[in-house]
């Protein structure tokens, strides 16, 4: 499924709303590597891909930018791991 996916690139940020509730992933920039830290979806909108739509959007935002993408949260790490397409272009 698709999401309309929002970028709020001041407060680090990557959210969508689904039947009322934000999904959103939280990223810090450092050392050429774009972080995801926390990737949240409340517990009535999961199991649609939210998570893997919001994590794709950041990482994609990070390639374009010429930034590396890395996981610190453990869903962004194993997202990470099952698209190895995203680190190889490093």
């Amino acid at each position: 499924m698709e999401y309309k996916i929002i970028h709020l690139e001041d407060k680090h940020r990557f959210e969508t709303e689904v039947e009322g509730y934000v999904g959103y992933v939280v990223y810090r920039v450092f050392d050429g590597c774009l972080d995801i830290v926390h990737t949240i979806v409340p517990q009535p909108i999961e199991g649609r891909g939210v998570a893997a739509s919001l994590v794709k959007a950041a990482y994609t935002y990070a390639l374009e930018n010429n930034l590396r993408p890395q996981g610190t949260c453990s869903y962004a790490a194993v997202w990470l791991k099952r698209h190895p397409e995203y680190k190889k272009l490093f």
